[in-house]
């Protein structure tokens, strides 16, 4: 009986949406279309260059309230498009000063959204899988 790991923060929900996500150095354009969205920060695609760790400012409108988010986000992962399951090239962001109220209303919105389908197995916490073991 093996334990899954979970090592995000936040459940991401497969949302498509347009949004500007915009270079905050040179207010360059770098990605207008969500993969996934959370609370927490986003996936979107992209065509140009980017770096783990640039800041960006991040526009969207992802409620049926007509709200919009604005936000400073940083780069935390990117995606080359390589692996079969990948949609082209990505990047993952990380909210860094969203205000409490806009994430609240976007959490309350993503929960009627269905997460998106894994695309790799999960990974086994084998210390966890022990000390359960060890407690039966």
């Amino acid at each position: 009986m093996l334990v899954s790991k979970n090592d995000r923060r936040a459940t991401r929900h497969h949302v498509r949406i347009d949004c500007e996500v915009v270079r905050e150095n040179d207010f360059r354009l770098v990605g207008h279309r969500t993969l996934d969205l959370s609370a927490e920060g986003m996936l979107v695609r992209t065509a140009t260059d980017v770096c783990v760790g640039e800041r960006v400012f991040v526009t969207f409108q992802a409620t049926t309230l007509g709200l919009w988010f604005d936000t400073e986000a940083e780069i935390t992962r990117l995606i080359r498009g390589r692996r079969p399951e990948d949609e082209g090239r990505a990047f993952g962001l990380r909210f860094v000063d969203m205000p409490s109220v806009s994430r609240l209303i976007l959490r309350g919105h993503l929960r009627r959204v269905p997460p998106p389908l894994p695309q790799r197995p999960r990974r086994v916490d084998y210390a966890a899988t022990i000390r359960q073991i060890a407690a039966a």
